[in-house]
């Protein structure tokens, strides 16, 4: 029998809360296939399983908020058979109730501290007076219901100011999602710049041979089925990955290099907040099917609805500030991936051409990568692999 257990869906996510079942105990499975959703702060996340066979038991229940790692489900492999049912306790043996005791004599209840009074003639319990002094109630304004009109401690509790509930950001329910996502953008960006030891590269390489390319092959496309600079950046980007080790893969107790590329997608949400989805194989896609994965997965990840696979099993990942006009930024890496790429926005520069200035399609990429795993030497090396893909867009 194998447990299904609530995956990680990033590393800024704690845990989760089941909103749907897709499937029932009886339900055969295989791998792959979508049998729950939960909702997180980067909305909700359809998750997948990893193990075929039978289910076999629901662990969760609707509505549960679980820590990750909590079981979900028992997933009967093939050829195992059905769990025993637990036996059921036997009835226990009646037991004769005991003959009634005599009534033990009362003991004299217990004498409440006698209330005090204060130099201003105020009657007042010493509970009463330390829970005044605490919430800040002058006694003077509380009525006693005590002996003699005292004050004791329920009449300081009920002339206390009810507490005022926490104001919600404007904008109702969405702002305050996106506060909380974007509290755990800040919690797993912070332990990523405090453990990772970072180091950072820059370089600003020529367009003009993807620039034409893509001018060319748009003309004869219809809108719908145009292929952006982003695909050529996705592509060149998964492709040097492939072949530089060192910047694709995981980081645990040690570096654990992936053999595929699940090429990480910076996707910023309308109204704030940042998710980065993984498009998996990325280096095996043609520059066509790569262009409808990144169309689908940005649609997806807007409207709330990510698969946990592209949630957790992201190798490396891509952030690009599109037609910002921005040059360059620095990145931070994403947990437990060991490099982050950053693309600034194309633009015209001015570049050195057989030994004169002329300007230039051109972008800058920043490298930020784990220096547990790479140096300077093969960043160099990776950035330089991007480049040389980029100068023959053709061949992608």
């Amino acid at each position: 029998m194998g447990v299904f257990k609530m995956p990680s869906l990033g590393a800024d996510m704690e845990d989760g809360k089941l909103v749907e079942w897709l499937v029932k105990p009886g339900d055969t499975v295989k791998h792959g296939d979508i049998v729950a959703v939960v909702e997180t702060q980067k909305g909700a996340i359809e998750i997948e399983v990893f193990e075929g066979g039978t289910v076999e038991t629901l662990k969760a229940e609707l509505g549960q908020t679980l820590p990750v790692g909590a079981p979900l489900a028992v997933i009967r492999g093939a050829g195992e058979a059905p769990a025993a049912p637990e036996p059921s306790a036997p009835e226990p043996a009646p037991v004769k109730a005991p003959e009634p005791a005599a009534a033990p004599a009362k003991a004299p209840a217990p004498t409440a501290p006698a209330p005090q009074v204060a130099a201003t003639g105020i009657a007042a319990s010493p509970a009463a007076r330390a829970r005044a002094a605490e919430l800040g109630i002058d006694l003077a304004t509380v009525k006693g219901s005590g002996p003699g009109g005292a004050i004791v401690l329920a009449d300081v509790e009920t002339g206390a100011p009810a507490a005022k509930p926490a104001p919600k950001p404007a904008g109702g329910d969405r702002a305050a999602a996106l506060t909380e996502m974007r509290k755990a953008i800040a919690a797993a960006m912070a332990r990523s710049k405090r453990e990772i030891p970072h180091y950072y590269m820059t370089h600003t390489i020529d367009l003009g041979a993807a620039t034409d390319w893509l001018e060319a092959q748009n003309a004869a496309r219809p809108p719908e089925e145009r292929l952006l600079m982003g695909a050529i950046l996705m592509k060149a980007t998964a492709l040097a990955a492939k072949a530089v080790k060192g910047f694709n893969g995981h980081y645990a107790d040690g570096f654990e290099p992936s053999d595929r590329v699940h090429l990480g997608l910076a996707v910023a949400l309308r109204g704030g907040g940042l998710v980065a989805p993984a498009i998996l194989d990325a280096d095996t896609l043609g520059l066509p099917e790569l262009m409808a994965a990144m169309r689908d997965v940005t649609a997806r990840t807007r409207a709330g609805r990510l698969r946990s696979s592209e949630m957790n099993m992201g190798t490396l990942t891509l952030s690009s500030l599109g037609e910002s006009g921005v040059e360059a930024m620095a990145g931070i890496i994403v947990p437990p991936q060991v490099a982050l790429v950053t693309a600034g926005s194309p633009q015209q520069m001015a570049l050195v051409r057989d030994g004169a200035v002329v300007a230039r399609p051109a972008i800058t990429l920043t490298l930020a990568a784990d220096h547990r795993v790479s140096d300077g030497r093969l960043g160099a090396r990776f950035l330089s692999e991007i480049e040389d893909r980029l100068q023959a867009p053709e061949a992608l």
